[in-house]
């Protein structure tokens, strides 16, 4: 048995202190309830949510759940929107049989929160904790309304961020042995959320069809369908890979030619799973092995580590986040020449020298998920064909947050960052344009997978 990810189980009626964090400190809980929902949009295993209900049945008062959408997130297209559309439909059924209101709200968030806490005499708000600085900006700006309380709770990680750490860790070496101290304690089970006790109000169902049909979104990249949004579809395809690849995980997570991952990103994501079911279900049903260890190795330590950058670095998304070494290293190859250097619209339709660069593009473009592996690669290319670190950074998240499902995510910054920053890295031997910065290259992909066999895998034009 991991000492450090235990097997044995705990049903906890309360959510633990160290997730909870009171925005508004000052004024007391009052009025009706509202879950704000945001980064965990699900119903299962959701500790926002079993907290905002906890306090509406002690003060015996209302509970709604809210969503704010709005069409011009962070450059999100129809692809990420329709994924996380049709799954906040799933949560709005599930709430439903739980008499509980799910209302979709558009517009600017803070303005249409604020608007109808007045209309629902709301005086306390529950939001999910969210390391990202525009989801903390909203939260900020709700959290100026004097007449309601506000209180964050962190969903996401297993152990939460704010606790586990009050500083930026500087690599998975230094955040890894504070997550191991306290992960027994935290990986218990969460208890069901129940009805609630009262009859509410419900407001109709919003069709999926009519959002994504009539809102004013992107429409420039097409939704996925090879899989499914949604808390069942998460945990199926979370059943799927225990029972099936986890045991082979660790030797195959590297080679994009096999179906070696999880596919969970997505979902972890949008939050239509917690870390905390999967791990849960991990060391439930798969040995203590060395799959078992690599995969909530990812799960925990480097995810929570990515939330620990995005949380307490400002600029984690763009040179200002390096380590000094590394700024220093950029600085002093800033002049260096570059053999290629490319336009967007040629990164954009894979249209380099490299053929496995173009392949790892081209998925990415087609499927909304590329490979982890590839992801590093494609990445340090970008670096090596910019003419700047700067213009490397804005390229590699402008194409991620584009057309990865998981794109405007903590994990995406922070691996851009560790590419071409060497964030959470260390040193390496100096080249040109790199500097110290790890460095990848084709002959190094070809010594550990079949890369004619991804690249003939991956050569299709985008399919926009």
């Amino acid at each position: 048995m991991d000492k450090h990810f235990p097997g044995s189980l705990v049903i906890r009626n309360m959510i633990k202190k160290e997730s909870i964090h009171d925005l508004t400190p000052a004024r007391t809980i009052r009025g009706n309830v509202v879950y704000w929902m945001g980064r965990e949009q699900r119903v299962g295993d959701n500790p926002g949510l079993l907290y905002a209900q906890q306090i509406a049945v002690e003060m015996k008062s209302g509970l709604s759940v809210v969503f704010t959408l709005t069409t011009d997130f962070m450059g999100a297209t129809l692809r990420q929107y329709d994924f996380m559309v049709r799954g906040l439909h799933e949560v709005a059924l599930a709430l439903k049989a739980k008499n509980i209101p799910f209302y979709l709200l558009q517009g600017d968030p803070p303005a249409v929160l604020n608007a109808f806490l007045d209309e629902h005499e709301a005086g306390t708000v529950v939001v999910d904790f969210d390391p990202l600085r525009i989801r903390r900006a909203w939260h900020s700006k709700v959290a100026e309304n004097p007449r309601i309380k506000m209180v964050e709770v962190d969903g996401h990680n297993i152990v939460p961020a704010r606790f586990v750490s009050d500083k930026v860790e500087y690599g998975a070496y230094t955040l890894r042995p504070k997550i191991h101290r306290h992960a027994g304690t935290f990986l218990e089970e969460l208890p069901p959320l129940k009805s609630q006790p009262h009859r509410q109000e419900m407001p109709d169902i919003f069709s999926p069809e009519e959002i994504l049909l009539t809102a004013a979104l992107d429409r420039s990249v097409k939704p996925v369908t090879w899989l499914q949004p949604g808390e069942k579809a998460a945990l199926a395809v979370m059943h799927d890979f225990i029972d099936n690849r986890l045991a082979s995980y660790d030797s195959l997570r590297n080679d994009p030619n096999v179906k070696g991952g999880s596919d969970l990103s997505p979902y972890l994501h949008f939050g239509q799973i917690s870390s905390l079911r999967i791990a849960m279900e991990v060391m439930m049903k798969h040995p203590d092995d060395a799959g078992r260890k690599a995969f909530l190795e990812e799960l925990i330590v480097r995810k929570e580590l990515s939330d620990n950058f995005c949380h307490y670095h400002p600029d984690y998304d763009n040179p200002g986040g390096f380590h000094p070494w590394a700024q220093k290293t950029h600085h002093e190859h800033a002049g260096d020449e570059r053999e290629f250097r490319y336009s967007l619209r040629e990164f954009e339709n894979g249209e380099t020298a490299d053929p496995l660069w173009n392949a790892a593009q081209l998925e990415m473009v087609n499927r909304g998920k590329m490979h982890g592996y590839m992801r590093m690669y494609w990445a340090k290319k970008i670096l090596e064909w910019t003419e700047n670190v700067s213009r490397a950074m804005e390229v590699a998240i402008y194409l991620n947050d584009k057309y990865q499902l998981d794109g405007r995510d903590p994990n995406g910054y922070a691996g851009i960052a560790w590419s071409i920053g060497g964030v959470h890295d260390r040193a390496w031997t100096e080249r040109p344009v790199f500097g110290k910065i790890r460095y990848m290259n084709y002959n190094g992909c070809k010594r550990k997978f079949d890369v004619q066999a991804y690249i003939r895998s991956f050569r299709t034009v985008p399919n926009k």
